[in-house]
């Protein structure tokens, strides 16, 4: 019996060895490689938050960091010090500065969030309010070749959901332009190229009111307690505080400048019209299906038939019968014929 128990007992305690020191599955490893994966998100989230601040013409403090982080101030200052030692940013009159070698991660983080939020949006079919913090669980740990992988696979878009310009492989990444709506002239047509998703409020009372990008609206009235505008079909009443987050340019110079184009969601029913472009914010999966379906520049569509509802509406292009949404048909230039 007791020889028994001493080999029972010496199997137990390889079992507990195993289980703990293995190389590939011990616990002692996958506690290693969280605590890793953990830190490398705080780096990750730092960097992001440095460069929006620079990028805002501002470098931040150790107390700014540590507010944006929610750390305290030991773990900030251990942060900080193990940025540096990786030659991420320094810290120089008082302020936190990225080095080229940190400002090109920070870009590439970026670009995996919005090209998520892109993956989120258009594949995904997430709610628009909740594509910015499942982004923000996925962005962290992703290899420049897996990053690439998913921009290949979306289509290589520039827009993430928001208008927001997503950064190539080099970390290269466009100006975003647009004037705010409560600085937008009344008298001029207008096309939606950015929602911004800060402060969440807002921008969940922006959706609710069915605003989205490549939408062409004008300004039909200001005043100190609203703005009113309209897509030539729905009146939308914002107070000035949200409309601020919402930015417009002028309508593309090749389709302004053309008389009859206008969006194929407008298009009257029963009317055929040859398809002049595809929005720049059709961007994604949804731009590649439209393509897919036929819908190139040239082609020809007949509006047919709307639902009890009104959306979608069927048309039909290249003898097929296809169902679009109203956000959709919004993203197709068409001239009627």
């Amino acid at each position: 019996m007791t020889i028994w128990w001493v080999i029972s007992l010496s199997l137990l305690f390889a079992f507990i060895l195993a289980v703990v020191f293995h190389p590939q599955i011990g616990l002692l490893k996958r506690l290693k490689a969280r605590s890793g994966s953990a830190q490398r998100a705080q780096v990750e989230d730092a960097l992001k938050y440095l460069l929006k601040q620079e990028q805002s013409g501002r470098h931040a403090s150790p107390e700014a960091l540590a507010g944006a982080m929610g750390l305290p101030g030991t773990e900030t200052l251990q942060l900080i010090t193990r940025m540096e030692s990786q030659g991420l940013m320094s810290s120089r009159n008082g302020g936190l500065h990225l080095t080229p070698a940190g400002e090109h991660w920070a870009l590439q983080v970026v670009r995996a969030h919005r090209l998520w939020e892109r993956y989120l949006a258009d594949e995904a079919r997430l709610p628009l309010e909740k594509v910015h913090l499942e982004a923000e669980r996925r962005e962290h740990g992703m290899t420049a070749e897996q990053v690439d992988e998913l921009a290949a696979s979306l289509g290589y878009p520039d827009r993430d959901p928001h208008g927001d310009p997503i950064p190539d492989s080099s970390g290269q990444i466009a100006a975003m332009n647009g004037t705010p709506l409560t600085a937008w002239s009344s008298d001029e047509p207008g096309q939606i190229v950015h929602l911004e998703d800060e402060p969440p409020l807002a921008y969940a009372q922006i959706l609710a009111q069915g605003l989205r990008l490549g939408q062409t609206i004008r300004v039909l009235e200001i005043t100190p307690e609203h703005i009113l505008l309209s897509d030539g079909e729905t009146e939308f009443r914002l107070a000035p505080a949200v409309a601020a987050n919402v930015f417009v340019s002028p309508l593309p110079e090749s389709l302004a400048s053309q008389s009859g184009v206008l969006p194929l969601s407008e298009l009257p029913d029963g009317v055929s019209a040859e398809i002049v472009a595809l929005d720049e914010s059709c961007q994604g999966f949804t731009r590649r299906r439209l393509l897919d379906l036929g819908m190139t520049p040239g082609a020809l569509m007949k509006s047919e038939m709307r639902n009890f509802f009104g959306d979608p509406r069927a048309y039909r292009v290249r003898g097929t019968l296809i169902a679009l949404r109203r956000e959709q048909a919004a993203q197709i230039w068409v001239k009627p014929a």
